[in-house]
């Protein structure tokens, strides 16, 4: 199993999609500007508290106010409040908690009022991107996330992941991380950090204590409302997640994005940092990795399987509802019982990559095929579950109901991915009539006439693919193309170039 990032970075936005055997499982935008990312911290504001919600508004500079749970300030808050205040007043010298005394920590059953109230400055994170209507969900309770592990101020507390299950490895982990930890902060070590020497263990570490000190530093200096320290781009988050032997190769189609990564992988993975390859290619990059194929078809309403099996997807307000269809696939040689199972296991497999491909969250209703065995539904829910056990999102399984219902709930911590596949006519602008097809060849040679008065190079345009066909297409041994007559014409090299992005008559010019 290899993974690949393929990364697409364009004017205002970069996108990114990870492959596994060649196969999109999962796609991400992320904009220049993005700002109100999971893992941000910003010095709120607190705006009003709520004591129906036991919650309060707090303003971080989003049009709609952060939503804060009293859950969500966790134990340490009063600690955290204490330094917030003091480094705004500039009473901090250091970012170390050595000799920082640190506060009660909080009650679970107590209240906002107790602890909050209207114009608090307070240390938050944002754990839930605005989606919708909605503003941000924020926490109070900090961690820095790294490659090995999770640095928590305030805590003393070591803890490892359940995934690591040999109890030699943990007692080793465990020891080693309180050795060289910072005094007040507690770790949780990360299921990566199976079998690493200190010295990757204490790297990391040093990272994350680094960033806690640039934490303390812009305090002194913040205004309310103001971000003092972004997560990474999303580029390196799915890094710092998911690299290990299994990826294959990171391509870009940017000098500066590949250099960035490779910045990246110099502190996190240095044997890895050639992994990072630059895409010179005229052919877009997602084209040339069949990326826009996969898009396509795998975001539209209707989603096909092989031989014939395919998910009808709908979305609510509420609900997200996925209905499995078996198409042609019928084994005449098995009975129905079989035929359904063979259907629903395959179908399990698309569901959970569609979960992660869209990033769908929430409460999602898949309609399998009827079975009547017990044993079946068994093999079923096993299948989805596994299926779903590389997925970073936090979900449960219900089994199959009477009536082949699974229900499934999957975290949702930002918008989920919408794209739409349908093609609008790019000239009728809805009214049912099109220019002729015959005057886009005029269109392209008069932007060629015009191009030619004020570029002297060679000339390159994108097409739609049936349209660079056309203008590249030979008709004889004797002939030449059109885009050879354009060159003759001009007096210089006219490239036309196939891009899937494109509509039919659409066409942009690339230099």
């Amino acid at each position: 199993m290899k993974y690949d990032l393929i990364i697409d970075s364009r004017p205002s936005e970069v996108v990114i999609a990870l492959l596994r055997d060649g196969l999109l499982i999962e796609l991400h935008k992320q904009k220049h500007d993005n700002n109100f990312s999971v893992g941000d911290i910003y010095l709120g504001k607190v705006r009003k508290t709520v004591p129906g919600l036991n919650a309060s508004f707090v303003n971080i500079g989003y049009e709609k106010d952060g939503f804060l749970h009293y859950l969500d300030l966790g134990p340490q808050f009063n600690s955290f409040k204490n330094f917030t205040r003091k480094a705004i007043d500039k009473k901090l010298n250091t970012a170390s908690l050595k000799n920082f005394k640190k506060e009660a920590n909080l009650e679970k059953d107590g209240k906002i009022n107790d602890v909050l109230k209207g114009g608090d400055l307070i240390l938050t994170q944002i754990s839930k991107e605005p989606i919708s209507t909605k503003g941000p969900r924020l926490t109070t309770e900090i961690s820095l996330a790294g490659r090995y592990m999770v640095l928590m101020p305030f805590s003393d507390r070591v803890s490892i992941s359940q995934k690591i299950d040999d109890p030699e490895e943990k007692a080793r982990l465990k020891k080693l991380i309180r050795s060289i930890k910072p005094h007040g902060f507690g770790v949780i070590i990360r299921t990566v950090a199976t079998g690493k020497k200190v010295a990757e263990l204490d790297r990391d570490l040093k990272n994350l204590y680094k960033k806690w000190q640039i934490i303390s530093k812009k305090l002194k200096d913040a205004q309310p409302n103001t971000k003092i320290l972004g997560e990474l781009n999303r580029s390196e988050a799915i890094l710092r997640d998911l690299l290990s032997s299994k990826f294959n190769n990171i391509h870009v189609n940017s000098t500066e994005v590949q250099e960035e990564l490779k910045e990246y992988l110099s502190r996190i993975s240095p044997e890895q940092e050639k992994i990072v390859l630059l895409h010179k290619k005229e052919t877009p990059i997602f084209q040339e990795f069949n990326v826009t194929k996969q898009i396509k078809g795998a975001f539209g309403k209707n989603v096909t399987m092989k031989k014939g099996v395919y998910l009808v997807i709908e979305h609510t307000e509420a609900l997200h509802v996925i209905d499995v269809n078996s198409g042609k696939k019928v084994d005449s040689n098995k009975d129905q019982e079989a035929n359904a199972l063979a259907v629903n296991l395959e179908a399990a497999e698309e569901v959970a990559r569609q979960l992660r491909l869209r990033d769908m969250g929430g409460i999602i209703v898949v309609d399998f095929i009827d079975m009547k065995k017990e044993k079946n539904r068994n093999l079923l829910t096993e299948k989805m579950k596994e299926a779903m056990s590389t997925d970073k999102a936090k979900h449960n399984i219900l089994p199959p109901t009477r009536f082949g219902l699974v229900q499934i709930t999957r975290q949702r911590v930002r918008p989920e991915m919408n794209i739409d596949t349908q093609e609008n006519c790019p000239m009728c602008s809805g009214n049912g009539k099109i220019d002729s097809s015959l005057l886009l060849i005029e269109q392209i040679e008069n932007k060629l006439h015009n191009l030619t008065k004020t570029h002297k190079g060679n000339i390159q345009i994108s097409t739609h693919p049936f349209v660079a066909s056309y203008i590249n297409k030979k008709e004889g041994w004797f002939s030449t193309s059109i885009s050879k007559q354009w060159g003759a014409k001009f007096g210089r090299k006219i490239n036309i170039t196939p891009d899937e992005r494109l509509h039919l008559l659409q066409y942009s010019v690339v230099k």
